[in-house]
């Protein structure tokens, strides 16, 4: 049996983590609640194999993953208009197809991806992306779903799942070299 106060000290980090992959609080919270209410009723499967923190983490994937089906459901209808236009990229290539400047190049992926400023520095990111390429991003790339699973999820075809997908990219490729270098500067 699990302390509750054990599972409730979680509500910080879950709820942290629920919003950089949401965007708004109040369904963030949500999911952390849900998250929390199922971990307390399903204690007796919990079998200590990992950390607490981790066991609550994959319950709160799986919220999060409903909560995107819900939000991409509701917007079924909605306009591409807030999606950003490939010509917006246009910009950052020469006529020969190379980058424009070149991009700077990481110290140790590794390292820069476990560090504090690089989730800071995604999520504002993340933040200035539109939301449905944000959400297709953090489906695909940080929660590891599948593209079958994620056009599945939000009713989306493959060809536009790939078209978002690259646009994320493209946009966080284009944000990382100008923030990453100004968290540098500090």
């Amino acid at each position: 049996m699990i302390d509750a106060q054990l599972i409730e000290r979680e509500r910080p980090y879950l709820l942290r983590y629920a919003l950089a992959q949401l965007r708004e609080r109040d369904a963030a919270e949500e999911a952390v609640q849900e998250t929390l209410l199922a971990a307390l009723e399903s204690q007796a499967s919990f079998s200590g194999k990992s950390t607490l923190r981790t066991w609550l983490t994959s319950i709160l994937r799986f919220k999060l993953i409903d909560a995107m089906r819900r939000k991409g459901k509701e917007k079924l209808f909605e306009s591409l208009e807030d999606e950003a236009d490939d010509s917006d990229f246009d910009g950052l290539f020469a006529r020969d197809g190379h980058w424009r400047e070149p991009v700077k190049a990481w110290s140790g992926p590794e390292n820069e991806l476990i560090s504090r400023q690089f989730w800071q520095v995604f999520e504002e990111c993340s933040q200035v992306m539109p939301r449905r390429t944000a959400m297709v991003f953090v489906m695909r790339e940080v929660m590891g779903m599948e593209i079958a699973d994620i056009c599945n999820n939000l009713d989306i075809s493959a060809t536009n799942c790939s078209v978002l997908l690259y646009r994320a990219r493209m946009s966080l490729r284009e944000c990382f070299s100008i923030r990453w270098s100004r968290e540098d500067e500090r």
